[in-house]
């Protein structure tokens, strides 16, 4: 049989389409594009109703390149409205996230008329494991918490997930020495709720312990990013553990949300900016070079003009490097959508072009000051392309294989980013 998989939202995500994969390959499917594949899955999010809508868009578009494929929908989406996608062409299968993990399995033993899953009758090689490269990725990225007992009121995804769940040291540690033997050279580490590691298990670990088993027993050669980390749960031990590591990238991604104490209280953050400044400071003395990014909502309800100037005059003078600007929308079951006092959409977009035309400039000038440092970096795609430690994407001449580490000095930031190899 011959699969595809689509993938949408947060690195989350990404890591469960990952280990779906896995399980295909190792039942004996090839990996196709989606207008080719006999069985297409779709991994959604639903963090906004821009995500619905492009899951909608993705299985409307397949079922219209080819008609004869099976889709199966799986993630937040599907959990959180099965209805709205069992209706859509070709949808054969629902799976909400408590059966993601066993998503395969499910389909293996799913007799239905219309539904008589094989995966090994095909050219696949059971056995087969997920290897750079396959799906066009070349970083392995590792779920190793899920869930949420958080409460933000604009988020909808802690009825989707579930409680927390953490997976346990000795596997997490095995899936890294797996990633390291099938060829990868970077791991991303993620989680709903990545702060939260390690408090639901007996005995109880934080996730400061896990770097630090990590930092200890990581094979050599393998670089791990942590990916989103909420501000409560980075601590000054953490940042000073990734200053001084043989094997964490200087990267971090601490979603703001925004720089209002007025709109995080709304939004139910547990944090004031006060804090949330001092602690990407603290970031920017030990690791000079270290890229910081954030999410960033605007036109939450309730929010003033001067809620929004204040978001702006923060994020020109912070050390942050990028951002990923939300306009706000409604998610139906959040207490934030039935909220008064709602932003129009003119004020929501306008606002949004201010925050991202601030955020862009904060980009240039954290490119600019890269010119001229060599920073190790992995070859991407077909060796044109390489991510450096503080996840800056570098073009290079052609010729380098993919999957390599490079030593990059970058010589030009301008459109895009461009470097020459010097080892």
């Amino acid at each position: 049989m011959k699969y595809a998989v689509i993938t949408f939202g947060c690195r989350v995500n990404q890591a469960d389409s990952f280990e779906c994969e896995a399980d295909l390959l190792a039942r004996g499917a090839t990996a196709t594009a989606p207008e080719e594949a006999d069985l297409v899955i779709v991994n959604t999010c639903s963090v906004t109703a821009s995500a619905d809508q492009g899951a909608r868009q993705a299985i409307r578009r397949v079922a219209r390149v080819n008609q004869s494929a099976r889709i199966v929908v799986t993630g937040c989406y599907a959990t959180r409205a099965p209805h709205e996608l069992a209706g859509l062409p070709q949808v054969l299968r629902v799976v909400p996230n408590r059966d993601k993990k066993r998503l395969v399995e499910v389909l293996e033993h799913d007799h239905g008329a219309d539904t008589a899953w094989r995966f090994g009758d095909g050219d696949g090689n059971c056995g087969a494991v997920v290897e750079p490269g396959v799906a066009g990725r070349t970083a392995y990225t590792l779920r190793v918490q899920s869930g949420c007992r958080e409460s933000c009121s604009y988020c909808i995804i802690p009825s989707t997930r579930g409680a927390p769940e953490s997976v346990p040291l000795v596997a997490v540690l095995s899936k890294l020495h797996q990633a390291a033997e099938h060829g990868f050279k970077e791991v991303a580490l993620t989680g709903v709720h990545l702060g939260s590691y390690g408090r639901d298990l007996s005995p109880r670990l934080s996730l400061l312990g896990l770097l630090e088993s990590i930092e200890r027993a990581s094979p050599d050669g393998l670089r791990i990013r942590i990916s989103s980390l909420e501000p409560m749960d980075c601590s000054t031990a953490l940042v000073d553990l990734v200053a001084t590591s043989r094997v964490f990238a200087p990267h971090f991604h601490l979603p703001l949300q925004h720089a209002s104490d007025r709109m995080l209280a709304a939004m139910c953050r547990s944090y004031a900016l006060a804090q949330y400044a001092e602690l990407v400071d603290h970031v920017r003395r030990r690791l000079p070079d270290a890229s910081i990014g954030t999410d960033l909502i605007v036109g939450f309800p309730g929010e003033s003009d001067r809620d929004a100037e204040v978001l702006v005059e923060y994020l020109a003078r912070s050390p942050i490097t990028h951002a990923h600007v939300f306009p706000y929308s409604d998610r139906p079951g959040t207490a934030a959508s039935v909220m008064d006092q709602k932003v129009s959409g003119p004020n929501i977009r306008e606002r949004a072009r201010q925050v991202r035309a601030v955020a862009a400039v904060a980009n240039a000038d954290f490119q600019e000051g890269q010119v001229g440092r060599v920073h190790r970096s992995l070859s991407l795609e077909d060796g044109s392309l390489a991510l450096t430690g503080n996840f800056l994407k570098v073009r290079i001449p052609p010729g380098q294989p993919r999957n390599e580490w490079l030593d990059v000095r970058l010589t030009r930031a301008a459109a895009t980013l461009e470097g020459e190899v010097v080892r």
